[in-house]
């Protein structure tokens, strides 16, 4: 017991070091998992053993992670994609497995060894795929629904892999018996669980639910899942497809989302577990001698496996840019590929002079994937010809529609954020033009008149094309820090005098945001809590008029913005001299202004307006003091009432 607290205690402290060091890179844990197991395996550090107790309980990671495919498995979803998930996805996987045969031609593997191999080969990375499409906010685009597509089918493929791959271990003259066997068994218990399964499930799930205990529900949960899971492995089929059935019984009750935010915890941490079990089987002494066998599956893997998820999506119909970009997307090995390979080393399917190879260009591969998908674009147009044509042609458009717009805002992103804010602003008379990724939604809201176009707002290009020159502000309505991130640099780089006004769901990026470029940050969490509190205190009887002074009190606090803003609660909105309330307003330090060179103390704009920050060009924003000298090229940001700011700025361009 205590001999094993040690190795545990390492193996704890490597994947925590290992993990932290793949998130601040933009890497899937996953790959950090392996990479301890790599490290602190027997054919490294020799820090943990390889012993059949370990493999067997992160078998119970591949367990969860199917139980978590059941629970995703819809079928409106396969039915809204089955163009990609029917022909593209359906194509990709039997395409593969076949093109792996004539390795048993040649007599270099065994037919079934092939099969397998073929199945490992067509596997991509769900985790990396959907995370980057997510983070680019590319989840709704051409190539982007055709990815989601070929990854359902592949997970579903998994399931007769699942089946397949025990049953090719049996001798040459039992395959076909131990196939059909094992054919007749997934039936019977598909069988049995489907039908019996929903008139059980239901009912005990809501006597359970009722008892108003979480450990109990998690119990039950663990019950449900791992019982089904035995029941089949009793039968000869695997503990993952057992799994896989408990997850699409609890898909279509109403306790599917619960179950699914229940259960991750035991997935994440035994699946880490398994992928650590995964790299202590990577030996990097015995790839000395098989470096162009591991080149040839990373050939496989990468340049032709796209070529071939090209081919299939041209074939069906697709536009030879998106059938590149899903293509791209899809090129790398997935961790499927891992649990493929797993079982196939359980069966001894695949020799040990192939496996090392096979691992480490799976790794590799999944390595390479997030470097590869960002130079997609450029790869694009370097093998469709007519892409900067059509890109070209998109500007266009939305430069033609945005020329008549000045002093408008740039609203990056037409959700339900951007919307409400296009109407506020449409209601004050203020022009705005609104990019946005969703082609539905970009399609339903110009054909009502407003002022939308498909396009991304994280591109140099496009913000140009939206009349960002002309530009009066710029608002980032979706929650995304990434791409706020970008689209502050174009815009500091672009034009360092418009203000821009970001939203995030919480507090963590705020700094990271202003430091950035953001004039102001708002926090949907900050927000929300305002109006809960402001809900309950005149819930609790407390007088309007002091909930709204709390309320602005706290946003004066919070948001710079705000100060000045909100003189009381009686305040008239329509009398004119509400058109004077301070504002902000940017100036930039032209090559003729006198303000250059002296400090900001010397020129005395305290008694007129507030500077709140100060950009300079590689340096973003700067804290004015006293003592800062001014520079060419500076933009400085005020907030003052309109006659304080024409003052301000005419002292700082001709003093």
């Amino acid at each position: 017991m205590h001999g094993a607290l040690p190795a545990t205690l390492i193996l704890l402290a490597a994947s925590v070091l290992a993990v932290a060091a793949c998130r601040q890179l933009k890497l899937p844990a996953l790959l950090g998992y392996l990479l301890v197991g790599i490290i602190i395996g027997p054919n490294a550090l020799a820090l943990l053993e390889d012993s059949a107790d370990t493999a067997y309980l992160a078998e119970f990671g591949i367990v969860f992670l199917m139980f978590s495919i059941g629970l995703e498995f819809s079928l409106p979803k396969l039915k809204a994609l089955r163009r990609a998930v029917f022909g593209l996805g359906m194509g990709q996987v039997a395409i593969t497995i076949v093109l792996a045969l004539p390795m048993a031609l040649f007599d270099y593997l065994s037919w079934p060894a092939s099969v397998a191999l073929g199945g490992i080969l067509a596997m991509s990375s769900t985790a990396i795929v959907s995370t980057i499409l997510n983070e680019r906010l590319e989840l709704t685009t051409a190539h982007g629904q055709q990815a989601i597509g070929v990854l359902l089918f592949q997970d579903l493929a998994v399931v007769p892999l699942l089946i397949l791959i025990p049953a090719l271990a049996n001798p040459a003259g039992g395959v076909v018996q131990a196939l059909g066997w094992a054919a007749l068994k997934a039936v019977a218990v598909l069988t049995i669980l489907l039908y019996f399964g929903p008139r059980i499930l239901r009912p005990w799930f809501h006597i359970v639910a009722k008892q108003h205990s979480k450990e109990l529900f998690i119990v039950n949960l663990l019950l449900f899942s791992l019982g089904t899971a035995y029941l089949t492995s009793l039968t000869g089929l695997s503990l993952a497809l057992g799994a896989f059935l408990a997850g699409m019984l609890i898909a279509e009750t109403e306790y599917r989302y619960q179950v699914e935010e229940d259960i991750q915890p035991f997935r994440d941490v035994l699946l880490g577990l398994f992928f650590v079990t995964v790299g202590m089987r990577l030996d990097m002494g015995a790839l000395g001698d098989n470096v162009p066998l591991l080149l040839i599956f990373l050939a496989l893997l990468i340049p032709l496996k796209a070529l071939l998820i090209f081919s299939i999506s041209r074939a069906i119909g697709t536009s030879s840019a998106t059938a590149w970009r899903t293509g791209l997307l899809l090129a790398q090995a997935g961790e499927f590929g891992f649990v493929l390979i797993s079982l196939a080393h359980e069966h001894l399917l695949l020799p040990r002079e192939l496996e090392q190879p096979l691992l480490a260009a799976v790794l590799l591969s999944m390595l390479i994937a997030p470097f590869l998908i960002q130079k997609r674009d450029w790869l694009v147009r370097r093998f469709v010809s007519s892409e900067w044509l059509n890109e070209s042609v998109a500007l266009t458009q939305i430069a033609v529609q945005a020329m008549m717009t000045r002093n408008h805002v740039v609203i990056c992103g037409y959700g339900r954020s951007g919307q409400n804010l296009a109407r506020l602003l449409d209601q004050e008379n203020i022009g705005f033009y609104a990019l946005d990724l969703d082609p539905e939604r970009v399609q339903e809201a110009s054909t009502a008149g407003h002022n939308v176009s498909f396009g991304d707002a994280s591109k140099r290009e496009v913000l140009m094309a939206a009349g960002l020159s002309r530009a009066r502000a710029v608002v980032v309505t979706f929650a995304d820090t990434h791409m706020a991130m970008r689209i502050l640099s174009h815009v500091q780089a672009l034009r360092p005098d418009v203000p821009i006004i970001v939203r995030t769901l919480d507090e963590t990026d705020v700094d990271k945001l202003k430091e950035a470029g953001a004039v102001e940050v708002v926090s949907e969490v900050m927000e929300g809590s305002l109006m809960l509190a402001s809900h309950t205190l005149m819930m609790l009887g407390t007088p309007l008029s002091r909930v709204l002074a709390r309320i602005r009190q706290v946003r004066e606090e919070r948001y710079d913005l705000f100060r000045g803003f909100f003189h009381g609660a009686t305040d008239n909105l329509g009398d004119p001299n509400e058109q004077a309330q301070p504002r902000l307003h940017s100036v930039m330090i032209t090559d003729t202004a006198t303000a250059i060179g002296k400090k900001l103390g010397e020129l005395q704009l305290d008694d007129l307006v507030e500077i709140k920050t100060i950009k300079r060009r590689n340096v973003r924003s700067l804290k004015p003091t006293p003592d800062l000298e001014i520079l060419v090229g500076d933009v400085l940001v005020l907030l003052g009432r309109p006659e304080e700011l024409a003052k301000a700025e005419y002292r700082l361009l001709t003093g």
